[in-house]
């Protein structure tokens, strides 16, 4: 894989909203998501938080992994060489969580993508190689 195949990366929000019917953001979140005609990317720490935010064993929860297992949905790990930069990350954003921290840092790697988010206020303030803002897709 080269960082060029990667140009969308997603946080849990959209993930959840995507296939929770009951979730305030459904419709913007399938909207946005089944635009996307490629491949979606996201961490494997966002994809266990929308697994567990969608609620256990649920059908919303078959769904998303069997999203990730036709692979429309891949799951990346950046967390194994750059435990230094999740804590300079962590530091710098003191409302800052790992799920966050792997998207920002997941934007370094890949820095052609975009965030698919709806949590503008937290991204909106979020930097990544230290003052470049990062590229989002959000609902106005």
């Amino acid at each position: 894989m080269k960082a060029s195949d990667v140009r969308y990366l997603v946080d849990a929000g959209p993930l959840i909203g995507w296939f929770s019917r009951r979730d305030q953001w459904h419709a913007w979140s399938t909207q946005a998501l089944q635009a996307v005609d490629e491949v979606l990317w996201t961490s494997e720490a966002v994809f266990a938080e929308a697994c567990y935010q969608l609620g256990g064993n649920t059908p919303e929860v078959a769904a998303l992994v069997e999203l990730a297992d036709g692979g429309h949905l891949r799951l990346l790990a950046p967390f194994g060489l750059a435990t230094g930069r999740l804590r300079t990350l962590l530091a710098k954003y003191p409302r800052m969580d790992v799920c966050d921290a792997s998207l920002v840092m997941l934007s370094e790697m890949h820095p052609a993508a975009k965030i698919v988010t709806l949590d503008v206020r937290d991204f909106g303030i979020y930097r990544r190689f230290r003052n470049e803002a990062l590229p989002l897709v959000c609902p106005r």
